[in-house]
């Protein structure tokens, strides 16, 4: 008996085996694995406080898209009317003060880019590497801005749409994007706009 028992066992194993379990039971065939590996980053990416020059310009339009949403949002509930020099100061120090934890780092061929709300879509088969110093250098870049623009200049450039905000803080003579003629990453909308 058990010895027809040990066979019956081999054999529904090597059945098993042969034709695939999921074959047997009538579930669809698994999709074949993937394995994305995450950015591999440089001493400098992973220990330094600052923004890498690489990511800056993409930092740049994270930042911008962030005022414009907040100071928007902040104009909505005042009535769509231009917002006093004390609201609109606050709204600024709000906006550089977040936690900018949805931001992070991915690579795609071979190229490191900054992800996030307000930047171009990246490949769906990537891995973000988010958190760690990546808020600390958004927040310390943005209050730089703010510092080096001034309150009431970038406040302007606001009023007068997103593409002369983005012109203003990162397509500039010193803007971090200066060098780059066209994003030709960015959507055509966004192209337009700048």
């Amino acid at each position: 008996m058990r010895v027809a028992l040990a066979a019956w066992l081999v054999l529904s194993l090597s059945l098993l085996g042969a034709t695939g379990a999921q074959g047997m039971c009538g579930d669809p065939p698994a999709a074949p694995s993937r394995s994305i590996p995450a950015p591999q980053l440089s001493p400098e990416e992973r220990l330094s406080p600052h923004m890498p020059q690489s990511l800056r310009c993409d930092a740049c339009h994270a930042i911008a898209f962030q005022i414009e949403e907040q100071l928007s949002k902040a104009e909505g509930k005042a009535g769509k009317k231009a917002l006093k020099e004390s609201d609109y100061i606050e709204v600024l120090e709000r906006s550089c003060s977040q936690d900018w934890e949805s931001y992070g780092v991915l690579e795609l061929d071979g190229e490191k880019r900054l992800s996030g709300p307000g930047l171009p879509s990246q490949h769906p088969l990537s891995v973000l590497v988010s958190g760690g110093p990546w808020p600390s250098r958004l927040s310390k870049l943005c209050h730089g801005y703010v510092g080096e623009q001034g309150e009431a200049q970038i406040y302007s450039a606001h009023r007068r749409g997103s593409a002369a905000l983005r012109q203003l803080l990162c397509h500039g003579d010193k803007g971090p994007c200066a060098s780059q003629k066209e994003r030709p990453d960015l959507p055509k909308a966004l192209q337009n706009e700048l």
